[in-house]
C-alpha cells in the first residue's frame, strides 16, 4: 500500500486506519459452594497495575481472534481447552488509555470445581471471585461483565446452559439456587421442581447427599441426550409463572 493511497469518500490515508489496537477480554463463569463465580486476574502491569480485571490482551497482527481468545486466556490463567463464545464488540474511543482499541468479549460456562486457575504471563494473580465483588474492573471491564450477565440471563431462558455451572451430581436445590442467582429472582419452590421435572432433562440418582449438617437430599444429573436435543430446541416457557 502506498503512501498516496487514499479513502475516495473522505480523502484520509487509509495508513490512518491502521493505528489503533484490537484486543479480546474473556468471562469465565463459574459455580462453588452456592454462589455465582467470576474468574478475575490482578494486573501486574499498566495500564490499572494491580487493579482486578477480566483476562485478556492484543490479538495478535497474524492470529485469528478465537485463537488469541484461547491463547490470551491460557497465559494467563493457565486454563485451556474450553469453549469460548464471543457476545460482542466494545469500541468507546476512551476505552482504553493507551490509544485506540476496540475489544471483543468472549464468554464461557464452566464448572469451576474442575479448574483450578495458575496466575501467569504478566497476571500476578487469579481467582475466582464472587459476581457481586466484581466492581470497579480495570478499563471497561464493568460494562463488559454487565453485557455478559445480560448474555447469559438470556440463554438460561432459551437454553440449558445453567447445568454447565454445576457437578456432576447435584440437588434440586442446587440447581433452582443456580438459576436465581443468574437471573436475580426467587422461585416458588414446588413450581420450580414441576417444571423442572416435567421436561425430562434430570436423571435421579440412587444417591444422597454426605456429609451435610441438615437432611440429606437427593442427588440427580442431568440426561445428556435430552440435554442435547433442548439445547438446540430451547427451554421454551419454563422459567415464566415460577416465582
Amino acid at each position: 500500500m502506498t503512501e498516496n493511497y487514499f479513502l475516495s469518500e473522505n480523502n484520509i490515508p487509509y495508513r490512518e486506519f491502521f493505528h489503533f489496537g484490537l484486543s479480546v477480554d474473556c468471562v469465565i463463569f463459574g459455580y462453588q459452594n452456592g454462589q455465582l463465580k467470576l474468574l478475575l486476574i490482578k494486573r501486574g502491569a499498566d495500564p490499572f497495575k494491580g487493579r482486578l480485571a477480566l483476562p485478556g490482551d492484543l490479538v495478535s497482527i497474524d492470529e485469528a481472534l478465537d485463537d488469541s481468545a484461547t491463547r490470551i486466556l491460557k497465559h494467563l490463567t493457565g486454563i485451556d481447552n474450553i469453549f469460548l463464545e464471543q457476545f460482542q464488540t466494545f469500541g468507546s474511543v476512551v476505552r482504553h488509555p493507551a490509544g485506540r482499541v476496540v475489544s471483543v468479549g468472549y464468554f464461557s460456562l464452566v464448572k469451576s470445581e474442575n479448574y483450578l486457575p495458575i496466575a501467569s504471563g504478566w497476571a500476578e494473580t487469579v481467582d475466582w471471585v464472587n459476581i457481586s465483588e466484581a466492581q470497579e474492573l480495570a478499563f471497561d471491564h464493568d460494562e463488559i461483565l454487565a453485557e455478559a450477565i445480560k448474555t447469559l440471563k438470556r440463554k438460561v431462558q432459551t437454553e440449558p446452559v445453567g447445568f454447565e455451572l454445576l457437578p456432576e451430581k447435584f440437588t434440586l436445590a442446587e440447581l433452582q439456587n443456580l438459576y436465581e442467582q443468574i437471573l436475580g429472582s426467587k422461585f416458588d419452590k414446588p413450581n420450580f421442581r414441576k417444571k423442572i421435572m416435567g421436561i425430562n432433562l434430570l436423571t435421579p440418582l440412587e444417591e444422597i447427599q454426605e456429609n451435610v449438617a441438615h437432611r440429606p437430599a437427593k442427588l440427580y444429573s442431568f440426561n445428556k441426550e435430552e440435554y442435547s436435543r433442548l439445547k438446540k430446541k430451547g427451554l421454551g416457557s419454563i422459567f415464566q409463572n415460577i416465582e
